[in-house]
């Protein structure tokens, strides 16, 4: 009888554990304090924040849902196949890229694409037939007043580090030191314009005198850019970024539709607040 009361007390301390883990309820679907935290952590915002940013996404996860809208794992492939393309790699070397640089595994990084992708379907359905092109007046407008996020370094000098072993390569990487004939180096500088975004974006985030991620080098074996100097930056005429002003002007239209259509939402959806983290 004991043990059998033990048991029993057992299981309530564990359902009482889910019960005390929810923090907001989103039309029937729970938020809990750790999915907060979580996002307190990764967004690097405070807990109010936190749970705005994933209040959206569970209405944005039940919009989907009411409008019946699809991901294939076909439209997922292809994705990725695209994306892998624009970095010269194959579909693996690309997974290898990105489990090295974030960790995610092939499975993790599929959901990520599908929930990419479900996002724009969503939002091309909801913003995209109310959303003009803007006009040249705005597109000037807009490149004048923020010149500031179109100047780029005309170059990075950077010393790269390749090897057909990765694990040689990553002791090389820990060990400056180290001497092994397998890892094969090369002081290069790398023109901005003649990169790809993705290796300009990865080098912009890389502080100088340290290494990149490692990331497979397109021919079977892997390899690591070590960020010597990163050379003044070069103004883009409006000419040459028009269509970047254009993209963005129109992320931020949508932005403003969407943010209008999930504020109604929100408004006339029952979202029960039960407690927050602790901060």
């Amino acid at each position: 009888m004991y043990k059998i009361f033990l048991v029993f007390l057992s299981v309530l301390s564990l359902y009482g554990g889910v019960v005390d883990g929810v923090a907001i309820v989103v039309k029937g679907d729970a938020i809990t304090l750790f999915d907060i935290k979580q996002e307190m952590k990764t967004a690097h915002v405070d807990a109010k924040k936190a749970s705005d940013i994933l209040i959206r996404k569970k209405l944005e996860a039940q919009e989907i849902k009411e409008r019946k809208i699809v991901v294939t794992s076909e439209e997922v492939y292809e994705d990725l196949k695209k994306t892998a393309a624009r970095n010269k790699l194959s579909l693996s070397e690309f997974y290898d890229a990105v489990r090295n640089s974030s960790g995610l595994n092939s499975s993790e990084l599929k959901a990520k694409v599908k929930e990419k992708l479900l996002s724009q379907k969503l939002y091309s359905a909801i913003a995209y037939a109310t959303i003009s092109l803007p006009d040249e007046h705005e597109i000037e407008e807009y490149y004048n007043i923020h010149k500031e996020k179109f100047a780029h370094p005309s170059a990075f000098k950077v010393i790269i580090y390749g090897a057909a072993d990765k694990q040689r390569l990553q002791e090389k990487i820990d060990n400056p030191m180290f001497y092994t004939p397998e890892v094969k180096t090369n002081e290069q500088t790398l023109p901005y314009d003649r990169i790809t975004p993705e290796l300009a974006s990865l080098l912009q985030k890389t502080k100088l005198n340290t290494f990149t991620p490692i990331i497979p080098n397109g021919r079977g074996g892997f390899m690591s850019f070590y960020l010597k100097e990163v050379v003044g930056a070069s103004e883009v005429g409006l000419e040459g970024v028009k269509n970047q002003v254009i993209n963005l002007l129109m992320a931020q239209k949508r932005e403003s539709v969407l943010g209008d259509y999930f504020a109604r939402l929100r408004n006339n959806a029952d979202i029960k607040v039960i407690r927050m983290p602790k901060e």
